[in-house]
């Protein structure tokens, strides 16, 4: 039976839809949140950028919209408030989407201005100084690890620990920011010997503050080598931190716990996967923050990935997000209900909290529960329901020295996501809660939250067609991080540069060598434009630096899996030796990129043609024209080739190039026009993006 006072506390809390209701209500279940009770330092809660180029269409939106996106991701306590982000250091090959590029293309190479990446971190810190930031590569330039023994590259050797290095040091000599935390390589096994190279390459370069976490697998097998700590002491040295995948559904095994803790080794969550629509993806997301915690012990949990920045042809274009930002041109984003599931963490904790011992935990009617505190007096409690049937109630009890004073209440379910309810003011240090089933609930003494947003988002609008793209305005291309606006680079890596005839910029396919890739990959291509386009031309001006081919695509209409860059689409390929193909990559009878790539059997194309007299040192125009099932290659203004195929209606335009064999050939394009079929030339595109580039 309850007292007068615990009864008067739980009438407090009749204002809103999870009042008590007796009839409805579970048996009532008792939390005790001690604030001496002691626990695991949290460590954070965020998201990964990379694993895939999923952040490469922010970086070209205009301004004021950028700076909302980056508000909505980043800025405490207004949208999602992570407090920690994950990036991916670039290594020229693709990983899941794209490819991030790398800053050492060569041994001899250093640039910390390529991509976005540094350009985001800089971003997340001047919203939220205490944004802990995390690294790690999935692929790694072909030239690593290059030796006698090692003709191909080898990622586990000392030149991937100096090329880390450089890394990091760029980072903070560029831009003034502490890197807190390096991977060694994403889910590619366990290389022990080369963590302890690792930790002695860092300490040696002044690096010794940055933690090393390992080794970010997902397997069954993923926590096999925290054995050997207890036998191999430079290897507990080395390795700070224990992180893994998908803890949520393949926690950390009891006897791995209990030998971390003795060892005071945290463990982070590096990639959690939820894979889920609408206002279940929410509730799972929290579900799996408080799992991962209550099951694995894990105090840190980025999820995978950040935000859909990418073409929705490519993998996973937007299920894993918070929010959705891939028309630039339009400055349109939207908003995931996923966001809201950080922001019930993100809001209420901050690094340096504490998960407090005996207030984690299972709701007896279904669902789980952790309590967070800060290192003052502030408390929060955050709690799911996804599994519950029916109301049940919560009585609180706290104590040793936690805050007295009201809390705030803020509730998510599938009808209203992230609302503020009416505030819990404890009696004698205790108060009751009924929570409905399926819903989300924080708790907290602390104060500030809002439900973020912007009441001016524009419209969402096609990309625009004609589209002429002359490389021209980039007046710097290093303010762009060498990348135009718009492309997606899926192989190989195209960046700005400038002509070799001194005739303004172009884009440039700039390895010379296969990287050593995260996920299998085809020749390089980089696409743009609009997956509903079903009859228009593409064209080009190319320049083929030394042999190999060029090509344009069209109708794009997929990329790849996710573990594999395969396109699906046609090419109009333009060789070295005056050689002219019409290729349909993706179809049961020709392996498109794929085989073009690893050297097999040659590609069925659709018509071939031969240049006579052809001059390879010589720029050339390529144009490929879809017109219903009639497709048309032109060289030159020139129509050399025509072919009927129905295997693909609509898509994407794209640049390629590529050699035999796994080998990379540069090449370069000019003049990029996207039109309608015949239509006149237009004006150069203008880019509203133009006046605000990511590096200043």
């Amino acid at each position: 039976m309850k007292s007068a006072s615990l009864l008067v506390a739980a009438l407090a809390v009749t204002f809103f839809s999870t009042a008590l209701w007796p009839s409805a209500a579970r048996a009532d279940q008792t939390v005790v949140i001690d604030g001496t009770a002691g626990g695991k330092q949290f460590d954070g809660i965020g998201a990964v950028s990379g694993g895939g180029a999923t952040s490469v269409l922010l970086k070209d939106y205009p301004q004021k919209q950028r700076d909302q996106v980056l508000d909505l991701l980043f800025k405490p306590k207004f949208g999602a408030s992570i407090s920690a982000l994950y990036v991916e250091v670039g290594g020229d090959g693709n990983s899941t989407q794209g490819t991030e590029d790398s800053h050492m293309h060569s041994r001899t190479d250093e640039n910390y201005s390529r991509g976005y990446e540094w350009w985001l971190m800089t971003e997340a810190k001047k919203r939220n100084p205490a944004m802990s930031l995390d690294a790690c590569a999935w692929s790694c330039p072909g030239w690593v690890g290059v030796d006698a023994r090692s003709p191909n590259g080898n990622f586990w050797s000392q030149d991937m620990c100096d090329y880390y290095a450089k890394w990091i040091k760029g980072l903070k000599t560029n831009y003034g920011l502490d890197l807190d935390a390096i991977g060694c390589r994403n889910e590619k096994g366990v290389n022990e010997a080369w963590v302890k190279t690792f930790r002695t390459t860092l300490d040696n370069d002044g690096l010794n503050k940055v933690r090393i976490h390992g080794f970010d697998n997902w397997d069954k097998t993923k926590f096999d080598f925290t054995n050997h700590f207890l036998t191999d002491p430079a290897l507990a040295k080395a390795v700070d931190v224990v992180s893994n995948h998908t803890m949520a559904t393949s926690p950390t095994p009891d006897a791995v716990k209990k030998l971390l803790d003795g060892l005071n080794k945290p463990i982070w969550n590096s990639e959690e996967h939820v894979y889920k629509q609408g206002f279940d993806c929410e509730i799972s997301i929290v579900q799996a923050f408080n799992q991962n915690y209550i099951n694995s012990g894990v105090t840190k949990i980025c999820n995978w990935y950040l935000v859909a920045s990418l073409y929705p042809i490519e993998p996973y274009p937007e299920t894993p997000s918070m929010l959705i930002a891939r028309s630039p041109w339009s400055g349109n984003y939207a908003i995931r209900p996923a966001m809201w599931g950080y922001a019930h963490y993100g809001q209420f904790s901050a690094i340096g909290w504490q998960y407090l011992n005996g207030a984690c935990g299972n709701l007896s009617g279904g669902g789980t529960f952790v309590t967070l505190k800060s290192p003052g007096t502030d408390y929060s409690f955050i709690a799911e329901t996804k599994n519950a049937t029916a109301k049940q109630t919560v009585t609180i009890n706290v104590k040793g020295g936690l805050s007295a004073g009201k809390l705030c209440v803020w509730r998510s379910n599938a009808q209203e996501q992230f609302v503020k309810l009416d505030d819990i003011n404890p009696v004698n240090g205790s108060f009751s809660i009924t929570l409905d089933p399926a819903s989300i609930y924080s708790i907290s003494t602390t104060t500030g939250q809002q439900k973020g947003s912007f009441d001016d988002v524009p419209a969402e609008r096609d990309f625009p067609l004609p589209y002429y793209e002359n490389f021209d305005h980039y007046k710097n291309a290093k303010s762009f991080g060498y990348l135009p606006h718009y492309t997606a680079d899926i192989s190989g890596v195209f960046e700005l540069a400038d002509r070799p005839d001194g005739k303004g910029q172009c884009l440039r396919q700039v390895l010379d060598k296969k990287a050593q890739s995260w996920a299998p990959e085809s020749m390089p291509y980089t696409v743009m434009g609009d997956s509903k386009w079903k009859d228009y031309e593409v064209s080009a001006d190319t320049l083929m630096d030394d042999g190999g081919w060029v090509g344009v695509m069209g109708r794009v209409s997929n990329t790849g899996s996710g573990y594999g860059t395969d396109p699906k689409g046609y090419y109009l390929r333009l060789s070295a030796d005056g050689e002219v193909s019409l290729v349909v990559a993706g179809q049961a009878q020709g392996r498109g990129g794929a085989a073009a790539g690893r050297g097999s059997a040659p590609i069925p194309s659709l018509a071939t043609a031969t240049i006579s007299d052809f001059d390879v040192k010589q720029w050339h125009n390529l144009k490929l024209q879809f017109t219903g099932q009639h497709i048309v290659g032109f060289i030159d203004n020139k129509q050399v080739l025509a072919a009927d195929n129905s295997a693909f209606g609509s898509g994407l335009a794209g640049l390629m190039t590529g050699g035999t064999g796994n080998a990379r050939n540069t090449a370069m394009f000019d003049n990029l026009l996207i039109n309608t079929v015949n239509g006149p030339v237009p004006s150069p595109t203008d880019f509203v993006s133009d006046s605000d580039p990511m590096y200043k």
